[in-house]
């Protein structure tokens, strides 16, 4: 499996959509920066999240799992003269934070996490690493984003100067989806179109399991809405987004 090796470099073009102000809304709503101070952003790519909250005084952290997101973050932080530190780290192994007032995992980034017991570590470890009082903010995609939309492919995205051709499958597990994304990207050198293969894997929850999961561990005060507004969820939602204070 790839872990958004050459894909950095196109990610944010192909993020587009994603109304990251929202995200970074929904977090400032109830933490707000004065009093929660420390934030970690989980499984965060290219650093577009970590930046806009950097912005907005948190003081954040990043890991993510890839090297080639991390550089893009890193640099992109530089040239913004925001001194963000990133870590390569797998969410499920989060190790050396403490007393964090804000843990964020973004734009679904939980869901490529393959096996139940590494969704529970997950949970687990954000658990220990906040202080009493620190907030969880996570989002997934739907059990209906999984098994329907996701199986009405295939899409294709072409700018002119970028096109792909994003097929899915049902995966192994139930709520699962293998992605096999085939991208033609132009070289700047030769002028002529560039190929490179990416496959990821992901799967997902009943509401009701990951609500058990963040009890378990010890979360308590859990708030669910859907699809970047105050909305509970109805069958129909895409993305599930889960609030959840220690």
């Amino acid at each position: 499996m790839s872990s958004y090796g050459r894909f950095a470099d196109f990610y944010d073009e192909l993020m587009q959509d994603i109304p990251y102000e929202k995200y970074v809304e929904w977090v400032v709503n109830h933490a707000p920066s004065e009093h929660y101070s420390n934030l970690l952003d989980v499984g965060c790519g290219t650093g577009t999240l970590a930046l806009m909250f950097h912005r907005q005084g948190y003081q954040v952290s990043g890991i993510d799992l890839s090297e080639e997101m991390l550089s893009v973050a890193y640099s992109r932080g530089q040239e913004l003269g925001a001194s963000i530190p990133f870590f390569a780290m797998s969410m499920d192994e989060l190790e050396g934070f403490a007393d964090l007032d804000v843990i964020v995992i973004p734009i679904d980034s939980i869901n490529y996490l393959q096996e139940e017991t590494a969704v529970y570590e997950t949970l687990k470890r954000m658990y220990n690493a906040l202080r009493d009082g620190g907030q969880l903010f996570f989002d997934v995609h739907s059990l209906f984003k999984m098994n329907e939309i996701f199986m009405s492919g295939p899409f294709t995205y072409d700018d002119g100067e970028l096109l792909y051709v994003w097929h899915t499958e049902e995966g192994e597990e139930v709520h699962s989806v293998f992605h096999q994304m085939t991208f033609f990207a132009i070289d700047e050198k030769s002028g002529l179109f560039e190929r490179f293969d990416e496959e990821h894997y992901q799967r997902t929850f009943p509401i009701k399991t990951y609500v058990n999961w963040l009890k378990e561990v010890g979360f308590s005060n859990i708030e669910i809405t859907s699809d970047f507004t105050n909305d509970v969820p109805t069958e129909y939602s895409e993305r599930i987004f889960f609030r959840a204070v220690k």
